[in-house]
């Protein structure tokens, strides 16, 4: 019964060509549990699947977005079943996906919760919330590749005194050095990272997924593989129905209607 609740506490919707995750188990930090992180594998297929899904959204219930691991879990030699086949650390951190991935933040984040934020492709945060890799004050290492995202995303100063501290970045550093895309006012960040899906949309879904694994896979490439994942991602473009309708509604003035085709 106890599993059942806790695969209860996350929740999946659709409205406006997004799909919206929420981790509710807001007593517990939205601590995550065997069965969250199989329950949000689950969503994430369900969202790929959908051809009307543009973007997913993934968001906590206040006051705190996700603190990670429930360290009940670690102490009882459990924490493992956190980690799922294919997705990695909580059904997410090391999955593979073609859809636009969006944290949308209302309560700060700790530990595997921050993790989790770093392996999506948006950030939205509420100002005066943080983002703390913990892990280091429990005496454990960060294991769902936070520390090597948190660097590749930030300073490496910044990164190696949130490793080495475990305490917060805030916010508005967060957002200052481009690890945050939107900052906005408390209680807004799901409209913040809404009004994202809806500037996702307006562009070709085809255009999107290739752009994404452009921008991913390139950053690590040197300069030959670049040029060779970016003239793949034109060849599966440029002709198509979609690229065809973009010109196409450029010259009649109106706005296109995507096919993903």
């Amino acid at each position: 019964m106890v599993h059942h609740q806790e695969a209860e506490a996350v929740h999946y919707e659709e409205a406006d060509d997004c799909a919206v995750i929420t981790l509710d188990r807001p007593r517990a930090r939205n601590a995550l549990t065997p069965a969250m992180s199989a329950a949000i594998e689950g969503h994430l297929d369900r969202a790929e699947a959908d051809e009307r899904v543009r973007a997913v959204i993934l968001t906590g219930a206040p006051p705190v977005f996700c603190a990670g691991t429930d360290l009940k879990l670690v102490g009882n030699g459990e924490h493992e079943g956190v980690w799922t086949e294919r997705g990695g650390y909580g059904g997410i951190a090391g999955r593979a996906r073609t859809k636009p991935l969006i944290a949308a933040l209302d309560g700060s984040s700790y530990g595997g919760g921050t993790e989790i934020v770093l392996a999506c492709d948006l950030v939205v945060a509420a100002r005066g919330i943080g983002l703390a890799l913990s892990e280091a004050k429990r005496g454990l290492v960060p294991a769902g590749g936070g520390l090597f995202r948190l660097a590749r995303r930030l300073p490496t100063n910044v990164a190696m005194r949130a490793a080495l501290t475990g305490d917060p970045i805030a916010a508005e550093t967060a957002h200052e050095h481009g690890l945050v895309n939107v900052l906005c006012d408390p209680g807004e960040a799901l409209a913040g990272a809404r009004a994202l899906v809806a500037e996702i949309a307006t562009c070709s879904p085809l255009a999107v997924r290739e752009s994404r694994m452009v921008v991913l896979d390139g950053a690590g490439a040197d300069e030959e593989e670049a040029w060779r994942l970016n003239d793949l991602a034109v060849a599966r473009t440029v002709d198509t129905d979609d690229a065809r309708e973009g010109v196409a509604a450029f010259f009649e003035r109106r706005a296109p209607v995507w096919s993903g085709r």
